[in-house]
Order: C-alpha cells, then sequence, then structure tokens
C-alpha cells in the first residue's frame, strides 16, 4: 500500500506542480470570445482556471483535488498557469481508495 500511495502521491504533486503552469486571461466576457471545449465544456478565456474546470462534467475529480490541496485561490488569480488536467476516467485508474485518501484534509500536504 505505501509503494502504491507514494506512486499516486507522486502523481498527485505532478498534476498539482502541473496546474500552477497556463495563461488565464481576465477581461469581459464577450458574445464572440473564442473558446476550446474541454470535457464537453466550453473554455473562456475571460475566465480562470478554476471558472472555467467546474463546468467541465469530466473533471468533477480533479476540482475536488484542487480544492482539497487548497489551490482554488491560487488558480484564480492572475498566472500565468498550464493544466495538465486528468479526467474522471483517468483518475479511475488509480488503484481503489487513493483518490478518496487524498482529497482527505489530513492529506492535504501529499
Amino acid at each position: 500500500m505505501s509503494n502504491t500511495l507514494s506512486r499516486s502521491a507522486l502523481m498527485s504533486a505532478a498534476v498539482f506542480g502541473a496546474l500552477m503552469m497556463t495563461a488565464t486571461f481576465v477581461a469581459p466576457v464577450q458574445a464572440k470570445e473564442k473558446t476550446v471545449m474541454v470535457g464537453g465544456a466550453a473554455m473562456y478565456p475571460s475566465k480562470n482556471i478554476v471558472q472555467n474546470a467546474v463546468n467541465s462534467k469530466d473533471h468533477t475529480t480533479l476540482v475536488a483535488a484542487v480544492k482539497a490541496a487548497g489551490l482554488v485561490d491560487t488558480l484564480s488569480g492572475p498566472g500565468p498557469f498550464t493544466v495538465f488536467a486528468p479526467t474522471n476516467a483517468a483518475f479511475g485508474k488509480l488503484p481503489a481508495g487513493i483518490v478518496d485518501t487524498l482529497v482527505k484534509p489530513e492529506n492535504k500536504a501529499t
């Protein structure tokens, strides 16, 4: 279990480290704003990473992990950030219980 947890902790650290790096642009939302589709949801340059991610049904686990890690304020800031965002399906490939363990308040540092 500790080897599995270590691998998961490493993966989690890599994901959260990667989250700390794509530009977000804050500007008024315009009717013709160019978007990119991610997880079936439009991603708007005028919104920050967190505002965009919560709209993707495929990234609910990532959003929960960002919240659990206390990164909402950081990722709502001016950036720049790059996001390599695993989908719920990707998180689902981890051993059973790993995600549940990592999002517990006592595992915030992990």
